[in-house]
């Protein structure tokens, strides 16, 4: 009997053992942890030498390089391993990108010749490199991997259309640029479009996603996340696009006007098609017959400059009503790449359709993501459904002139909601500097500048005289300004050409330089047009000689505080060096004084303005 119950004991008290164990591994499963509204960093997760790296192939809906097969977008996943030893699902960060698998280089004669008149076919035919295919299987590439798994994110990447390992064609904001995210984010949610190979059968399940996605990337690669929310995919929940292109008419035209990304002078759509094609070699005959010189050739037009259906198709603002998507935009605004113009766009739209919205913008250049903690709320709000009321936040965090970008000042939207529109009058003297009035001057004379491309608009802007600009400045600066949203120009002129340029600047002046000095300190912003088109953007007309024409077109946005001791520059000219086509010097402009205004979103409004002029 003793022995009995001796028996009994050790049995019990070894179950009590191995169940106390077994509890204690359920409880030390990895999950993820949050904090303060933010995911935090889990030990467990933090593992790079365990972490999972496999790639496939997701099939999509269209065929774009004529082979008659579906397209597959090659597909690349990096996960915690504990999604496959202790079955823990986890949402989704991913990025998509043609330029994964290397670029063409631009040896001269890649681009365009903007050595010619406006509204000429351009003389010399550009040339076409091909791009050598770079990567190695699995991965595709090692973004975003280092900050977002160790938080309890799965990281995904995917290849564009007719780049690195996919199928396809690249279309440059073609609808299979928005199609093939959208195939990828519908297997991460269950679809059954996964294969193990390129051509083959052999499916694969995302097994270890909850379904639940969101995106990000910069420049192209943020361009791609608004063109795959454009298309209502249900598993997409939030994207933070940092500088995305959202209309390649707004990247390569400015109102009608041949106008190139700052940098890049002559580059157009079908450069950018060359530089990103790396897909398969033997189908790219194929698709630059199609595509370069079918499409995009017939449809780009660098003649006239105008908008079309071509441009209509790969404008993501036109393709909105679908999306559902949480927005946190970020851009610089003094990106002259891709300018703020893009981000402000999308996101005033998204903001109309009710949708989360933020928008973050800093006074640096191309790129620029939004702080760390901000991304991560964003996500963890929208990936892991933590309410921790990002969307009751102010909308629009602005990066002030001084501050570093994660130290942005919080806005209740933007533009600045106590902003305002004021109308300035030109008075005469713009070949020296002439005048920004409050009040309107009465039966002012016309005043002339003559193009001259062999000046940059720096060159200009300092200068204290010069028959190739005109400039109209506010009196000195007594009290800080601070401008925020859309300036816009109304300017009533006439050319002795059929055809001309026209750029405006607005600057802060006098002109500084050196040590320290950005360029922000001196450029507040700009815009371009083409006279042509002061009827419509969509149909251009040869002007008149010497007949007086209405143009009206807003400048790029901006939030900028101007100090005091500074005039604002209102700076009108011809052709601009950094940005147009480059004609032979002599076009004549004449500038109504009496037709033309410049409206000025200032916070405070008129009243602001006046107690910092007088």
């Amino acid at each position: 009997m003793i022995q009995f119950n001796f028996k009994r004991n050790l049995i019990l008290s070894f179950t009590f053992f191995v169940v106390v164990i077994a509890q204690s591994f359920a409880q030390e499963k990895a999950k993820p942890i949050f904090k303060d509204g933010e995911a935090q960093i889990v030990p467990a997760f933090d593992t790079p030498d365990k972490w999972l790296r496999h790639d496939l192939w997701v099939e999509t809906s269209f065929d774009t390089d004529g082979d008659g097969k579906l397209d597959r977008m090659h597909v690349s996943v990096t996960r915690p391993f504990q999604t496959e030893t202790e079955g823990l699902k986890l949402p989704i960060i991913y990025e998509t990108s043609p330029y994964y698998a290397g670029t063409a280089g631009t040896a001269p004669g890649t681009f365009w010749d903007v050595k010619h008149e406006v509204g000429q076919i351009p003389p010399v035919a550009r040339i076409h490199p091909d791009v050598k295919r770079t990567g190695t299987r699995p991965i595709i590439s090692n973004s975003l991997i280092r900050d977002w798994v160790k938080r309890g994110y799965i990281i995904v990447h995917s290849s564009s259309p007719g780049t690195g390992l996919s199928d396809g064609s690249p279309t440059v904001g073609g609808i299979n640029e928005s199609l093939a995210p959208k195939a990828v984010i519908e297997w991460l949610s269950g679809k059954d479009n996964g294969y193990t190979s390129r051509e083959g059968n052999e499916k694969v399940k995302a097994y270890w996603s909850t379904g639940k996605v969101g995106m990000t990337g910069t420049s192209y690669n943020g361009t791609l996340p608004v063109a795959a929310a454009t298309t209502g995919v249900e598993g997409l929940k939030a994207i933070i696009p940092v500088a995305p292109n959202t209309s390649y008419y707004h990247y390569y035209r400015s109102n009608g006007l041949i106008r190139n990304p700052g940098g890049y002078l002559g580059e157009d759509v079908d450069v950018l098609y060359d530089f990103i094609h790396s897909g398969a070699e033997e189908k790219r005959a194929y698709s630059n017959k199609t595509v370069r010189d079918g499409e995009m050739a017939k449809g780009m037009d660098r003649v006239t400059g105008d908008y079309n259906d071509f441009w209509a198709g790969r404008d993501y603002l036109n393709a909105m009503k679908p999306m559902k998507a949480a927005l946190l935009m970020s851009h610089g605004f003094n990106d002259w790449n891709v300018m703020p113009e893009h981000s402000y766009r999308i996101y005033k739209a998204a903001e109309a359709k009710g949708l989360p919205v933020q928008i973050y913008y800093h006074q640096g250049g191309h790129g620029g993501p939004p702080p760390m903690t901000m991304m991560n709320r964003w996500f963890t709000r929208f990936l892991f459904d933590i309410d921790n009321g990002v969307e009751k936040e102010p909308k629009a965090r602005i990066v002030r002139e001084k501050d570093t970008n994660a130290n942005p000042t919080l806005y209740a939207d933007y533009p600045n909601p106590d902003a305002s529109d004021v109308k300035l009058y030109l008075g005469a003297g713009g070949n020296t500097a002439g005048k920004l009035l409050t009040a309107k001057a009465t039966n002012q004379n016309t005043e002339k500048l003559t193009d001259d491309v062999s000046f940059s608009g720096k060159d200009l802007a300092k200068a204290e005289k010069s028959d190739n600009r005109l400039v109209y400045v506010t009196p000195i600066l007594k009290e800080a300004v601070h401008l925020s949203g859309l300036a816009q120009i109304t300017v009533k002129l006439a050319s002795n050409k059929p055809a001309a340029n026209f750029s405006v600047w607005l600057v802060a002046l006098p002109w500084t330089e050196g040590t320290g000095v950005k360029l922000m300190d001196n450029v507040i912003t700009r815009g371009w047009a083409d006279p042509q088109n002061n009827k419509s953007l969509t149909k251009s007309a040869p002007l008149v000689p010497g007949k007086f024409y209405d143009l009206k077109f807003n400048l790029q946005p901006d939030d900028q505080i101007i100090p005091a001791g500074k005039q604002i520059g209102l700076m009108i000219f011809s052709s601009d060096k950094e940005f147009t086509l480059w004609p032979k010097a002599g076009t004549e402009i004449s500038i109504d004084l009496n037709g033309t205004t410049l409206t000025l979103p200032v916070v405070g409004g008129a009243s602001a303005l006046e107690k910092a002029i007088k």
